[in-house]
């Protein structure tokens, strides 16, 4: 955590999910997610440029994740993709937020392209990293190209009792070994993963981490409150929101590919923008091309409510 940064909180069915908050309390709200295994310090060069436009940001922790908690021990610590975007429509619910931009990456960014493709009318316009991020876990047992498949060495590792045991005992080490591994040319990230580090020091780490990296290849059963979103999700719904893709070509866990793979995916206004020197953290790696994204999709959504209205 940032103690600069004020801290809140608000309860939804299953968590008390903390979150940052920037901005006048009336702006038009705009949500920022992060992924594994980060926290919202990669937004810390984003939301204050966007609160100085006069937005309101709220940028939560996920569930797992810093001072995110469970409200009932008996609750599933589920970290399936369902269950990521239901927290994040829940936590759109409690806030009274009808309608939001979202922009996320990695487990932050799949929670925006589910919200996005299933409750469109939510998601005023949609960042990604890395595209298309719905898990196509009907397939997810297929072989993949063997240097694919070592780049996910870490995901075969939490399907054992030694990864887990790994987890538990190296958190912070390991995590730190990923950021390295799928970020290569960030210089800076080393002197920054000390701000993040704490953030998996949360009681339901490992138990989130590990079930969604066994969940997607169907390794573990799902929440069985989740199962009918999920069957939501098989089909891989489009995306129709006006949506821009940013891609770290430096991305040590999954590079762009030189076709765009996903832009079938999208019905609607969409871009994919290829980040030379940027790995997998991409907007605390790359603020400027994320904020210019951002801006980008507010002020053509802006325009296209303004033409409407007249």
């Amino acid at each position: 955590m940032n103690p600069s940064i004020p801290l809140f909180y608000t309860r939804t069915p299953m968590l008390d999910i903390a979150y940052e908050a920037h901005g006048p309390t009336d702006g038009e709200v705009v949500i920022l997610l992060h992924g594994f295994p980060y926290d919202p310090r990669g937004y810390d060069a984003i939301a204050p440029v966007l609160a100085a436009r006069g937005y309101r940001v709220l940028v939560p922790y996920l569930r797992g994740y810093g001072p995110t908690r469970f409200i009932h021990a008996g609750v599933m610590r589920s970290g399936q993709q369902a269950a990521l975007a239901k927290d994040l429509l829940d936590f759109m619910d409690a806030l009274s937020i009808d309608r939001a931009a979202l922009a996320g990456y990695d487990w932050g960014g799949r929670a925006a392209c589910i919200v996005a493709a299933l409750w469109p009318a939510r998601v005023r316009c949609l960042v990604t990293g890395d595209g298309y991020n719905i898990q196509n876990i009907a397939r997810s047992t297929q072989p993949r190209a063997p240097v694919t498949e070592h780049r996910l060495w870490y995901q075969f590792y939490f399907h054992t009792q030694r990864g887990v045991d790994g987890l538990t005992a190296n958190r912070r080490e390991l995590c730190e070994l990923l950021w390295s591994l799928w970020s290569p040319s960030w210089a800076a990230g080393s002197g920054l993963y000390p701000d993040t580090a704490p953030s998996f020091d949360n009681p339901d780490f490992v138990e989130v981490v590990i079930h969604s990296y066994r969940h997607r290849f169907m390794y573990a059963e799902g929440d069985p409150a989740l199962e009918a979103l999920e069957q939501a999700l098989a089909p891989q719904p489009p995306i129709s929101v006006p949506s821009i893709s940013l891609c770290g070509a430096d991305d040590g866990v999954g590079p762009p590919s030189e076709v765009d793979d996903d832009v079938a995916h999208f019905n609607g206004f969409y871009q994919r923008r290829v980040l030379a020197g940027v790995g997998h953290n991409i907007p605390q790696e790359a603020p400027q091309a994320t904020l210019a994204a951002l801006f980008e999709l507010l002020e053509l959504t802006q325009a296209g409510e303004e033409n409407r209205s007249r």
